[in-house]
């Protein structure tokens, strides 16, 4: 029986970076593909339920929730920087784990972005919509699919400038937002008074309860960060790359999700209706009296959504490539032209344009068991990316010490430190009710994807 099947096979048993992808990524494109992806429609838009819920405190949950997602890219870079793929997580954990692991983190993971894809479509088109009324959503959605299926069925550098330019509108909305923000917070704008720490007196107003929601609310808005290490395999320099994205991640979250936490909670009284009618930072812009603030943030969310969905193509069809070029998946995805996957872009375009279509025909029974089902999806990832780099640190440091240009810090404590609080989160889900029913469907799919990965690799293992 063949041993490279299992957890110890060796780090030369895989590929470290698929030759037949093209290398049309700059530096310039993973940066902006980096700091595009901690910048989405969650943080604009559904960051409102957290502060209706947590108060003022949802600025200690962006936080927490920062500082284990801070830990997780900071394991993924380690990774990523000394083996360098499209399959990222995924081929980290089979090459940490065994083929089972990287199946599961795989499909998972292909599964959720397909299906962030059709919901980020359905956003979209409500926005448009509303802006021209009598326009079938549908037909929106329809829209948006055929263009982003074709940037990504042309060369990678299309994908990367159109991401280029995505995140630059994203960016300069939120810096924009944090100037007027902060000057309004030391009453400095023209027109308006600082608010002071009167709206930070009811620091807790649903105590403990109220802070584990918002806690739960903020974990998932920080997905999209794993693109970025999927992406450096089609670049320039992808060691290089990735170590640069990862390492100038941090400050950005600090900023960009914390900050303006900060700035929302301290201008506008936490139980505004605003915050969650309008969203939160439409309601801080209306309150300091920008104009026609709520047709900007649309606008901006506009642009997220648009931006994620480019970006989840993109991510599903090199996710799905690489599972099959690790004798993962059908045959057919791993066909490359051009430099592309073609064919994995248009089935992950296809699926999800497929989860459009339920949402329409089956929105209370297949849709909504479907959302459930990839609820807790980036939790199971984070286990796999953390159970994976203790396996490899210490592999790396025995066999290619060279490889270690991005090292976890205060290696294995701060990954011990991570996987207490993804398990921490996963007995939080556990406790709530709305959250309850995703855990159960998302550990339902891990587990019947655990089992067929496990039979294919006993299968595998038999024929070697």
């Amino acid at each position: 029986m063949s041993r490279t099947t299992t957890a110890e096979a060796p780090a030369e048993s895989l590929p470290q970076a698929e030759p037949s992808l093209s290398h049309g990524l700059k530096q310039r494109h993973l940066s902006m593909i980096a700091l595009g992806g901690v910048i989405g429609a969650g943080l604009f838009v559904g960051s409102g339920a957290g502060i209706a819920a947590a108060g003022p405190s949802i600025v200690v949950a962006y936080a927490l929730s920062g500082l284990l997602v801070m830990l997780v890219m900071r394991m993924l870079g380690e990774m990523s920087a000394a083996y360098p793929s499209s399959g990222s997580f995924s081929a980290h954990a089979e090459r940490a784990i065994g083929p089972w692991a990287g199946f599961t983190a795989g499909w998972s993971f292909w599964v959720l972005l397909c299906t962030a894809v059709g919901l980020e479509g359905i956003g979209a088109a409500k926005i448009v919509s509303g802006w021209l009324p009598g326009t079938p959503e549908w037909a929106w959605v329809a829209l948006f699919m055929l263009v982003f299926c074709g940037t990504n069925l042309a060369a990678v550098k299309n994908f990367g400038e159109f991401e280029f330019w995505f995140a630059a509108l994203k960016v300069g909305a939120i810096t924009l937002f944090l100037v007027l923000g902060g000057l309004a917070v030391a009453g400095a704008l023209p027109g308006t008074d600082s608010p002071g720490a009167s709206n930070l007196t009811d620091f807790l107003p649903h105590g403990s309860e109220g802070l584990v929601i918002g806690l739960l609310a903020s974990v998932f808005a920080y997905g999209g960060l794993e693109t970025v290490t999927i992406a450096a395999a089609e670049s320039e320099n992808p060691v290089k790359g990735v170590a640069h994205a990862v390492r100038t991640a941090m400050w950005r979250i600090a900023l960009f999700y914390i900050g303006s936490m900060a700035v929302v909670v301290t201008l506008v009284p936490w139980d505004s209706p605003a915050v969650t009618e309008k969203g939160p930072y439409v309601a801080a812009l209306d309150h300091i009296g920008i104009p026609g603030a709520g047709q900007l943030m649309n606008v901006v969310v506009l642009v997220a959504l648009l931006s994620a969905m480019n970006a989840n193509i993109y991510g599903a069809s090199r996710i799905g490539y690489s599972l099959v070029q690790r004798g993962q998946g059908p045959k057919a995805l791993g066909r490359v032209s051009g430099g592309v996957p073609r064919i994995a872009v248009l089935a992950s375009s296809v699926f999800g344009f497929g989860c459009v279509v339920l949402s329409y025909w089956r929105p209370d029974d297949v849709f909504s068991w479907l959302l459930n089902m990839i609820g807790a999806v980036i939790l199971v990832v984070w286990i796999f990316i953390a159970v994976s780099q203790l396996r490899l640190r210490r592999r790396l440091e025995r066999e290619a010490p060279e490889r270690l240009t991005v090292r976890m810090w205060a290696f294995p404590v701060l990954t011990w430190v991570a996987l207490a609080g993804m398990a921490a989160i996963f007995v939080l889900m556990a406790r709530e009710p709305d959250t309850r029913v995703q855990l159960y469907s998302t550990g339902a799919m891990t587990l019947v994807l655990a089992a067929i990965g496990y039979a294919w690799q006993r299968r595998r293992a038999v024929k070697s």
